[in-house]
């Protein structure tokens, strides 16, 4: 059996109002029986506190609904916030794409 993949795209500055639009699509995409999110984030050029309670907030959502969730493509900037906050050690990173097609997409 294979599981439901999607990807989601986010781009550009992830603050309060891409994180409010951030998390209805993940409510969304959960909704719809997806069973594996990856959020590629290699157009995510900075995240804010606010970004960043939007991404733990759709990471809370996707567990709850017994969901698993990656990310991937993370740069410099969003790397040292994830581990000043520890976010890192909660999410499931992956260095790209690729990375997520071996270990994830064909288990």
């Amino acid at each position: 059996m294979t599981s439901t993949i999607h990807i989601f795209e986010p781009s550009g500055i992830l603050n309060a109002a891409a994180g409010n639009e951030l998390r209805r699509e993940i409510s969304d995409i959960v909704n719809n029986e997806v069973e594996i999110l990856l959020i590629d984030m290699s157009e995510v050029t900075f995240i804010d506190s606010s970004g960043l309670g939007a991404l733990v907030a759709a990471m809370q959502s996707v567990r709850n609904a017994k969901r698993e969730l990656f990310v991937c493509s993370i740069n410099a900037q969003v790397q040292m916030l994830f581990e000043l906050t520890k976010i890192d050690r909660v999410l499931n990173i992956l260095s790209d794409r690729e990375e997520f097609t071996s270990k994830v997409a064909t288990t």
